[in-house]
């Protein structure tokens, strides 16, 4: 059965609809932004983002926490597993930390759908370093919930 908002997006294309949802949800998220977390590409089950590891990114040991490693990780999975414009979140994840990064590099993540079954999907989200070193490999698994990323119109 279609929607109001079924209609209001039939014209685009799926990557269209991939990119209108990112701008809708990236408008909105304001901790990535904060973060200065930078939408590079998405497509239906896809997202690529970078993030400069600024001084304030570093832990005790110099080196770029993994807490702001994982943030990066999971919002580049969020962009990928919501570009459908089907409400989506996240039911689990985890992440291997693989090698360290230096204040000053730049990381950029990319989420891969792998399946998406029903309501369910799993998301690998590789991020690599400036010299394209894998420093963190992170699995999520998304479950949709009610609601479109853009609503239908009132």
């Amino acid at each position: 059965m279609s929607t109001p908002s079924d209609h209001r997006f039939a014209a685009l294309s799926p990557d269209e609809l991939a990119r209108a949802t990112a701008d809708a949800m990236y408008k909105a998220d304001a901790c990535s932004r904060a973060l200065g977390l930078e939408l590079l590409e998405v497509r239906p089950g896809y997202a690529r983002m970078r993030m400069a590891v600024r001084a304030d990114f570093l832990n005790g040991h110099q080196i770029c926490h993994g807490g702001l490693i994982f943030t990066l990780a999971d919002s580049t999975f969020a962009f990928a597993c919501n570009s459908y414009n089907l409400s989506t979140v996240a039911a689990g994840c985890s992440i291997e930390f693989l090698r360290p990064v230096q204040g000053g590099d730049e990381l950029t993540a990319e989420a891969v759908e792998q399946i998406l079954s029903g309501r369910t999907g799993i998301y690998d989200i590789r991020v690599t370093n400036r010299a394209g070193e894998t420093v963190a490999m992170f699995r999520g698994k998304s479950a949709q919930i009610k609601g479109r990323v853009i609503p239908a119109e009132s």
